[in-house]
């Protein structure tokens, strides 16, 4: 992220005006400070994240299966039998590797969001190659962890394209910090990476609106494929997101967390993975650095609910929108 951020605000100057952290203070200051080696499996594991997220009452994405031997791959067609539609990721996989996503199945062809299609041996041999470790960190041996589809929230519709998008929230000390919701885009394969070209919209804390909008580091006031302007951009049940966002310090004991939240048409927001070491790049979308709301947020006591700290944060880090009002789709990030 360092830089395209120096490219972007040009000066050093610029950057500590702005409180941008770059990694060496969010590794140190914060991940190493805050976040105990021991609980990195918790989030690391996508499949113990979910387990631990059923114990606390998190809703996840339901799982149908999990595959954990190259003989458990041929026990795939049955495990998927009445799934029209379903999800196949490692389990300790990053970036949103190794992901596969299967939006509906006609008469045994297996079909992809993008309308590819797939056949039963292609599902099985993407499973194979997650359990040899081809999208895990370090390139150890993986589990395939099969999740039930998402029911994308129809309303959002028109601000993404070929994928389901996700929100992005930083957690610290237990308080949301700051969010972004992450809109997939052609350029980016149908998936919400942002260094692979994907939309990044800046998310005011107090109401979920968008306050801002960047892709490929300039902002953006439309979605380049759609076409559809970001400005009324507003997340539904914004409040029970973020409170679900912010009760995953007491589930993880992590200090410094990234939050990876869906908005499911029947189920409301549901957590969909965690991050101990998330990027940096929720700064450029917003505009704005992390560092003072990350200095205010440790003077603050320990042991405050869930509810009092959202309300904190909503208070104090209220943005308005950059979007509204302004001239043409795109222009140099400023």
């Amino acid at each position: 992220m360092w830089h395209w951020t120096m490219r972007t605000w040009t000066s050093p100057a610029k950057l500590r005006a702005k409180g941008i952290i770059g990694m060496n203070r969010r590794n140190i200051r914060y991940i190493g400070r805050y976040n105990k080696r021991r609980l990195y499996p918790l989030v690391d594991d996508k499949l113990k994240t979910k387990l631990l997220a059923q114990q606390y009452g998190i809703t996840t994405p339901a799982l149908i299966g999990t595959v954990a031997t190259q003989f458990g791959v041929k026990q795939l067609r049955e495990m998927l039998r009445g799934h029209d539609g379903f999800v196949i990721k490692p389990a300790k996989g990053s970036g949103g590797k190794g992901i596969l996503v299967i939006e509906h199945v006609e008469e045994g062809v297996f079909v992809k969001p993008s309308g590819a299609r797939l056949t039963l041996q292609d599902v099985e041999r993407h499973a194979s190659n997650i359990l040899s470790g081809l999208y895990s960190l370090g390139g150890s041996p993986d589990v395939a962890v099969v999740e039930a589809l998402i029911n994308f929230d129809e309303r959002l519709a028109e601000y993404t394209y070929e994928g389901v998008p996700d929100i992005r929230v930083i957690i610290f000390l237990g308080y949301p910090v700051m969010a972004m919701m992450r809109l997939s885009t052609a350029a980016s394969d149908g998936k919400a990476n942002l260094h692979q070209g994907a939309v990044g919209v800046g998310l005011d804390i107090a109401t979920g609106t968008a306050i801002r909008g960047v892709q490929f580091d300039r902002t953006r006031l439309d979605h380049p494929d759609t076409g559809h302007e970001l400005a009324s951009l507003h997340i539904p049940d914004w409040q029970t997101l973020l409170l679900l966002a912010a009760g995953c310090y007491e589930m993880t004991g992590l200090g410094y967390l990234g939050t990876d939240v869906v908005l499911d048409r029947d189920h409301g927001p549901m957590l969909l993975e965690l991050n101990a070491r998330p990027g940096l790049a929720i700064q450029m979308a917003n505009g704005e650095g992390l560092r003072r709301r990350l200095d205010l947020i440790e003077q603050q006591p320990r042991g405050v609910p869930p509810e009092e700290r959202v309300a904190f944060a909503q208070h104090h880090f209220a943005r308005r929108s950059e979007l509204e009002g302004s001239p043409g789709s795109t222009a140099e990030a400023c």
